[in-house]
């Protein structure tokens, strides 16, 4: 019996090792792939392009992501897991410093086509080792801690990357997430097991799970939502510059503001699925959202009330992921990997899709009313998700 605790006790511990480099691995992709967001006004600058056109840099990223990460994981179904996320990283690492590097708009839209591909190889696979690893009533809880990473790139890589990209240049943002990345690929060679129980996949797999409409009209609530969120995201340091008259320092607070709810949702998000269900609780955060985003489209306001808003806003925001995941992996258990895949991937169609509508709105009628746009973006996110709900297949 000692003996059966003491192997307990080490897989449990193995288990928290390899969540924790998953979730890192997530902090530095995460970083990687958001963090244009904080430095659009630099690198449109320095590289000649409106801000409108480095936005672009966002969505970009976003299509090829969208596009390749499903294939790549149908492709590499049969690889055992540690291989893919090896290689997810090593790529990862290699676009980084050709960003970094960039001297030319086109060499930056290249060196993020294949960041995409090192993050569409990682984030789902991370997803899905961590679900698989976890007791059934913890399964919530461990998504949550592997989508963490990811969070806490809002709370600290946007904040440091605006600091550090307004101080030093855009291009030491990349060399810094090209670092972060190395180390995450040290702590994967010690930590990920070499044989990690898995589903075997192919592009079978991938066109029966396109072919399910009822679970891809699930799955699509993602893009429908992240879509929503990007209206405001994608455009929210111009829209800080312009209208609370913020810098450098003001853009960097906000972001850690932000950051810092961020995190807090994603942590309680776990909470909430295992204690109140994946539905219950997603219908509250879109509710949130309507009411919340609207407040955009009226500053300036007072620091202090803005420093609550943007804080609740990024709460609620990203506390969706986690239960989305796990109602996913509910309804269509027999393909988790690739379902997780596509629904990494709508958070990037929804980017590709919320960016440009942001800047059309911008455009036509102004920074002030991205969030109203938002609010009723929110809205058809809403009645996604209840038709969702309705049609979910049973898993």
């Amino acid at each position: 019996m000692r003996r059966m605790g003491m192997l307990m006790a080490e897989e449990g511990t193995s288990n928290r090792a390899l969540i924790a480099t998953l979730s890192a691995g997530n902090f530095a992709i995460g970083m990687g792939a958001f963090v244009v967001i904080a430095v659009l006004s630099p690198i449109a600058s320095d590289l000649g392009m409106s801000k409108t056109e480095a936005g672009m840099v966002m969505t970009v990223y976003a299509l090829a992501y969208a596009v390749l990460s499903p294939l790549l994981i149908s492709l590499s179904g049969a690889i055992d897991r540690r291989t893919v996320m090896i290689a997810g990283l090593l790529i990862f690492i290699a676009a980084s410093i050709l960003a970094a590097l960039s001297t030319e708009p086109w060499m930056l839209y290249a060196a993020r086509v294949l960041a995409s591909i090192g993050g569409g190889l990682f984030t789902p696979v991370a997803a899905s080792v961590a679900f698989s690893i976890s007791k059934p009533e913890k399964r919530g809880s461990a998504l949550a801690a592997v989508f963490f990473g990811m969070t806490l790139a809002q709370a600290l890589g946007l904040p440091a990357g605006s600091f550090l990209g307004y101080t030093f240049g855009w291009q030491s943002v990349f060399f810094v997430v090209a670092l972060l990345s190395v180390v995450v690929l040290a702590l994967a060679l010690i930590t990920v097991p070499r044989r990690i129980p898995f589903q075997v996949n192919s592009l079978a797999t991938l066109g029966a799970a396109l072919a399910d409409w009822r679970s891809m009209l699930s799955v699509l609530f993602t893009a429908t939502f992240t879509a929503a969120a990007y209206i405001v995201y994608t455009y929210v340091a111009p829209l800080l510059e312009a209208k609370m008259g913020f810098g450098r320092d003001g853009v960097s607070l906000t972001l850690l503001a932000y950051g810092v709810g961020a995190v807090t949702g994603s942590l309680a998000a776990g909470w909430l699925t295992d204690r109140f269900g994946s539905r219950n609780t997603m219908l509250f955060v879109v509710a949130c959202q309507i009411v919340i985003t609207p407040v955009f489209s009226f500053l300036p306001l007072p620091i202090v009330v803005f420093g609550a808003v943007t804080f609740l806003w990024a709460l609620l925001g990203w506390s969706f992921m986690v239960p989305q995941q796990a109602r996913l992996v509910r309804q269509t258990p027999e393909r988790q990997s690739v379902v997780l895949a596509l629904n990494a991937a709508c958070i990037y169609v929804g980017a590709a899709i919320g960016a440009p509508i942001g800047a059309v709105v911008a455009e036509r009628f102004g920074l002030e009313s991205l969030g109203i746009a938002a609010s009723l973006a929110m809205i058809v996110a809403l009645i996604h998700l209840v038709l969702s709900e309705h049609f979910a297949p049973k898993g």
